[in-house]
């Protein structure tokens, strides 16, 4: 469920996003880790920098397979995302942009000014880069999602 809130909160919330993401760059990739500089995967870094920033509360998340997009088509990340966000067709500086790896959307990011995005992937950890250079991103489907009315 999106949110509404007036313009001043959301462009300090959208600010407190970007910011805080920036704060987790270099945080290794650790599956389902939450721990700011030791460890996270691309979900549990986008949950940790929404709450921090006071836009979501804490979800607890269930156990799920680091490999689970190869072999489900369920979109389980975005029905996920879908719970807090609404889909939208250009991001702004906070959103989420979700790539399509295997059979689901399964990889997330932080927009932060397109096609800039902070994202934590296997083996690099978490990084700013630009999605529309990076290779593991590089011709795959891309949705967007606002917290934001």
């Amino acid at each position: 469920m999106t949110r509404t809130v007036g313009l001043e909160l959301e462009i300090a919330e959208r600010a407190a996003c970007v910011r805080i993401a920036h704060e987790w760059i270099g945080t290794p990739y650790h599956h389902m880790a939450r721990v700011k500089g030791s460890g996270c995967d691309c979900l549990t870094f986008i949950a940790c920098v929404y709450e921090e920033a006071g836009v979501i509360e804490h979800i607890e998340l269930p156990h799920y397979s680091s490999q689970w997009h190869l072999h489900r088509s369920e979109e389980l990340y975005m029905n996920g995302v879908l719970e807090h966000a609404r889909e939208v067709g250009k991001p702004e500086a906070g959103d989420i942009m979700l790539v399509r790896f295997a059979r689901a959307f399964s990889h997330g990011a932080i927009v932060l000014d397109w096609p800039n995005v902070i994202n934590a992937t296997i083996g690099r950890g978490v990084l700013l880069t630009n999605a529309d250079n990076d290779g593991d991103m590089l011709g795959r489907e891309r949705k967007f999602f606002s917290l934001w009315e």
